[in-house]
């Protein structure tokens, strides 16, 4: 079935995301209360709610996001590219240009998102964010009343379960299994909250979004048995 999909009708994307704010001294006791109650059963009492705070950005309800990365390919008298695009900077203007982006390029009915894991994480998230920064959601992001066989997502990670429910593989280990090169590690996602807050460089947060962007991809790609990218074939915008 994927390999019968145009990969020009793919958006594929990725997204980081950190708390809300740096300090949990920073949310209002309200806020405090409630993150309290809703970490309790992964901290345990391992951790305090304070301790564990650097990890909110998971949550919707707790955290923002700080880039958007997308990637599309483009095949023009048979040369093939792979156009990569990142959106960062303030939450609200992120989202506006993401949804912007959906509606001009990417909101026919043969369109398709995709990202790993995307179904438990990136499309919900940024749904929520969506409505709580009070933005109206895309066609491509409105699932209410949809079927199943409607919803218009891709998710590499549910593609490799092959119906396996209870397995979870990381976009990194899927990429090495693969065969799927990728450049020098800098930066994971355990990392993004310091890098962004104390390091304050959202650049190297960008090159880590487009890095698994690219990486979703490649494992397309591969899931299709086609040649995957050469680094001459991908281009930033």
């Amino acid at each position: 079935m994927i390999s019968k999909l145009s990969l020009e009708n793919i958006l594929f994307l990725d997204i980081e995301t950190v708390p809300e704010v740096q300090h949990f001294s920073e949310l209002s006791i309200e806020k405090q209360d409630l993150w309290t109650a809703k970490s309790q059963y992964q901290r345990k009492d391992e951790f305090t709610a304070e301790e564990f705070y650097p990890r909110a950005g998971i949550w919707a309800e707790f955290g923002k996001i700080v880039c958007i990365s997308v990637g599309y390919f483009n095949l023009d008298n048979d040369v093939r590219t792979f156009r990569v695009k990142s959106f960062s900077g303030e939450e609200t203007q992120i989202l506006k240009d993401f949804k912007n982006l959906l509606i001009s390029h990417f909101s026919k009915a043969k369109h398709l998102l995709c990202a790993h894991n995307g179904k438990e994480f990136d499309f919900p998230y940024i749904a929520r964010r969506m409505i709580i920064n009070g933005i109206e959601l895309p066609y491509k992001l409105n699932l209410f009343g949809k079927k199943p066989w409607e919803v218009p997502h891709l998710d590499t990670l549910e593609l490799w379960k092959f119906g396996d429910y209870k397995n979870y593989t990381s976009l990194k280990l899927m990429a090495n299994v693969l065969n799927i090169p990728s450049p020098k590690d800098d930066i994971d996602g355990s990392e993004v909250y310091g890098v962004f807050y104390e390091e304050n460089n959202i650049e190297r947060i960008v090159t880590y979004c487009e890095r698994d962007t690219i990486t979703v991809a490649q494992i397309v790609l591969r899931l299709r048995n086609d040649e995957i990218l050469q680094n001459d074939e991908i281009v930033s915008l």
